[in-house]
């Protein structure tokens, strides 16, 4: 695929952004918003799939969230090969293949989906569509690279934001098709994605570039490793990510099995925490360019926290009202604090490359090359955070019958994310030269 190549590009030149480059990022921000989208669909079809999933199938709950742990678990690894890709054949090039291949798990589960199905073969299917879980690294990447620093908060929010939406979308439609042919159509699910997965492959064909200076650039990828940040960074980002994809998988099986609602009542709530915490996370760049992603996000893991300890005390009471409300909370936080902290990278590696003496346009392409590879990376790790969460589930219910425990871990683990952010990004901020535009704590 030959795919149209755009030679020069240099976001941070003002003339050069209001004449030429803001269009064409733009354009480039809206396809990638839908494939992302339908990317984040076909990897969540197995928290939609599972509620179809009766007694005739034989498979019980802890058995169901080892389903969507699978489905977690692939959509994490194959999160770093995408982030390379960009670089390697182009973001236009890359993102009509990556929505082309989502053809294969939907059209895959749309045959096996039916009673009799063996269990092996659900878990392999299942790993299947966590190829969709791919295609976020790679977008962000690619719209990575086509904004300036000052505007990163929101595009990549709202590229992230645009795909998370495709987690309550493909609930919604689960929802639909229960409450209309009933629990036993499943295939109706799957069928709706085909016809869908193609325009957004030929919208990408049609409207997207590929950025030539970001081609090939496979050092980017070693440095990024090697920085520490990029470490510290994907431990938040599953704090907040993981949360996210995680709970947005398990949400409507912990109301199933702790709550005892059937597959209707259950899909007819399930949806609303995560296209809550999709639609907020824009503003949560948006806070961040403003007001310093550090700052954003300690705060917002602060009050995860406190959210967390709601949902243990409904859990324990077994109020379902109260833990709607706590659990909810948990899906806008967790939306917030993603935008937050993907604002954090791009100005973490520029104010690291101002720090070694770099200025200008030279600091800006240094910072987009290695925030673009640690992205990957980082989102990568965060994805893991959502097959930790479901884990967790599993042993929680698998031994006590409800999640409580595992709440406990996950507001454990929140005081450790606000006690990083503090340590490293706000007591006491790194900062570049007396020249440097940015210092951590503005991050």
């Amino acid at each position: 695929m030959a795919g149209r190549w755009i030679e020069h590009w240099d976001p941070e030149d003002e003339t050069f952004w209001q004449q030429k480059g803001r269009p064409v990022a733009r354009r480039n921000l809206w396809f990638s918003v839908l494939s992302e989208h339908i990317g984040f669909s076909v990897w969540s079809l197995w928290s939609v799939m599972v509620l179809f999933m009766g007694p005739e199938y034989g498979i019980d709950p802890a058995g169901k969230f080892f389903l969507i742990s699978t489905a977690t678990l692939v959509g994490a690894i194959v999160r770093v090969p995408y982030t390379f890709a960009v670089a390697r054949f182009g973001g236009r090039n890359w993102t009509v293949f990556s929505a082309l291949s989502l053809l294969v798990p939907t059209a895959v589960a749309f045959a096996v989906m039916e009673p009799g199905t063996s269990y092996g073969t659900f878990v392999a299917v299942a790993a299947l569509a966590g190829i969709g879980g791919g295609n976020f690294a790679s977008s962000m990447t690619n719209i990575n690279a086509f904004f300036p620093l000052r505007e990163k908060g929101w595009a990549l929010g709202l590229n992230a934001g645009g795909g998370n939406i495709g987690v309550p979308v493909v609930q919604l439609i689960g929802l639909l098709v229960i409450g209309t042919a009933g629990a036993t159509h499943p295939r109706i699910v799957l069928g709706v994605y085909v016809p869908l997965i193609v325009v957004a492959a030929l919208c990408a064909a049609r409207y997207m570039d590929n950025l030539a200076p970001v081609r090939n650039d496979t050092g980017a990828a070693k440095q990024a490793v090697r920085e520490a940040h990029t470490w510290i960074m994907a431990v938040l980002y599953v704090g907040t990510f993981g949360s996210f994809i995680g709970f947005s998988f398990a949400f409507g099986l912990v109301l199933q099995t702790q709550f005892g609602r059937t597959p209707l009542q259950a899909a007819s709530l399930t949806f609303i925490g995560p296209l809550l915490g999709s639609l907020i996370r824009p503003l949560g760049g948006r806070l961040a360019d403003r007001h310093g992603g550090a700052r954003i996000t300690l705060w917002n893991f602060a009050a995860m926290a406190a959210a967390t300890g709601v949902v243990v005390y409904a859990s324990g009471a077994e109020s379902l009202p109260v833990f709607l409300v706590g659990f909810i909370s948990l899906f806008v936080l967790s939306g917030l604090g993603n935008g937050s902290t993907f604002k954090m990278i791009p100005g973490i590696f520029h104010a690291k490359a101002v720090s070694r003496g770099l200025r200008g346009e030279e600091a800006a392409a240094e910072g987009r090359r290695l925030s673009g590879a640690a992205m990957g990376l980082i989102g990568a790790v965060g994805a893991i955070g959502g097959l930790a969460i479901n884990l967790a589930f599993r042993q929680s219910f698998q031994t006590s019958g409800a999640g409580t425990a595992a709440f406990w871990s996950f507001l454990a683990f929140y005081a450790v994310c606000s006690a990083l952010t503090w340590a490293v990004y706000l007591r006491r901020p790194v900062t570049a030269p007396a020249k440097a535009p940015l210092g951590f704590a503005e991050v």
